[in-house]
């Protein structure tokens, strides 16, 4: 199993990222809340990541947890691709107001995945 985060497994579409916010089922393992959507026809799963402006007003603390954010999805995607024949649309959001530890960060989104399946 690869453990790469390629460009086709990044959620970038408009479309699909407002539906995730209208149509999406959150869970939340503090301090990281996941909001997820199945998608019909997808290759892959899609994953973006999102650090709110108001907790957090220098871009360079949004942009570390964001890099901590993917790495830790990256390591823990294996968890997820178990799944048979599902393929989900995937928004983990940050919303602790303090700087993270890459650990708890870490075994919140394995828990989070793990939760999903």
């Amino acid at each position: 199993m690869s453990q790469k985060f390629p460009k086709q497994e990044k959620l970038k579409s408009r479309k699909t990222i407002d539906r995730l916010f209208s149509e999406g089922k959150s869970i939340k393992k503090f301090p990281i809340k996941l909001i997820y959507l199945e998608q019909e026809g997808a290759e892959n799963h899609q994953a973006t990541f999102a650090v709110p402006k108001r907790n957090f007003k220098l871009a360079i603390s949004r942009n570390r947890i964001k890099r901590q954010l993917r790495e830790a999805y990256r390591l823990e995607k294996s968890v997820i691709e178990s799944i048979n024949g599902k393929k989900f649309a995937l928004l983990f959001m940050y919303i602790s107001k303090d700087k993270p530890q890459y650990a708890k960060i870490s075994s919140s989104i394995k828990a989070l995945l793990k939760n999903i399946t």
